[in-house]
């Protein structure tokens, strides 16, 4: 009878060991899983830069491995999402090979860069939930800096604007003045889309119009859907930031798009894309 426990106690033993040597390596998977993740935007600009390990360990100007031009060579490529395939290998080498370059390296300023974040949100609209878009940007305040809302697009808005530019569109007689404009009575009588009254180079002013109805309690914030950021930060370059929320090592804050521009009009253009004014 001592023998039969002795041995099924055995058993247990055996079992227990090799049950806690396979959770011991799912717990080191686990972590080194999320060590790899890039879980906040500051730790993105870190992992750029080459300003710390691994392991999360800070690195500053004091230490050998600061900007290490190695450390950021591995780096690099995993802070590209590459499990959906829109990343151009060849142009993120390139990319990589641009801002690693040991004469005139490129490295991200947080508070100096030309970066915005667009935040998805969910508002109310005279008690309708709509859909909006705010883009953010850093402004220096005091001694510090602030998020500001540097434009919106609301389709609630800008669905009111159609400007109509044809040669057959109303417009106020050049002898209006000679009738005291009394023919505004005609050009504003049953017009949705006033603004065909105005110069060639006007344009709608969203975040006007976005704060007005703030104010005046038409429209009320609800909640924040998801938040993507924008860098024009390289010269020749543009790209975009998403959260990948996902298992694995290639999760978290991850470029999620690169492109190349050529010149400043296609920066530009790029920006006005953003901003939906093209």
């Amino acid at each position: 009878m001592r023998i039969l426990l002795a041995f099924i106690l055995g058993i247990c033993t055996i079992q227990s060991s090799v049950g806690q040597g396979r959770l011991t390596d799912d717990m080191r998977e686990t972590q080194e899983q999320l060590n790899a993740s890039t879980k906040q935007i500051n730790q993105f600009f870190r992992r750029f830069n080459g300003e710390e390990d691994k392991n999360g360990k800070r690195y500053y100007e004091t230490d050998k491995q600061y900007h290490s031009t190695n450390l950021r060579n591995q780096y690099m490529p995993v802070l590209f999402d590459t499990q959906t395939g829109q990343i151009d290998r060849k142009l993120a080498e390139k990319f990589i090979s641009t801002i690693t370059d040991k004469k005139s390296p490129v490295f991200l300023d947080f508070h100096q860069d030309d970066w915005l974040a667009e935040v998805n949100t969910t508002f109310t609209y005279k008690g309708k939930k709509v859909p909006g878009t705010l883009y953010m940007r850093l402004q220096q305040q005091g001694q510090g800096y602030e998020w500001i809302i540097d434009n919106v697009s609301f389709d609630v808005f800008s669905s009111k604007f159609d400007k109509d530019t044809t040669e057959s569109k109303k417009f106020l007689h050049p002898m209006s003045h000679e009738l005291e404009f009394m023919t505004l009575r005609k050009a504003f009588a049953d017009n949705q889309h006033n603004e065909q009254f105005t110069g060639r180079d006007f344009e709608t002013d969203y975040l006007s119009i976005f704060l007005y109805e703030m104010n005046m309690g038409n429209l009320k914030f609800v909640t924040v859907k998801n938040v993507s950021f924008h860098f024009f930060s390289v010269e020749g370059y543009y790209f975009s930031l998403a959260n990948f929320n996902r298992s694995g090592y290639n999760s978290g804050w991850l470029i999620s798009s690169l492109v190349a521009l050529a010149n400043e009009d296609e920066k530009q253009q790029m920006k006005n894309y953003l901003y939906g004014k093209n």
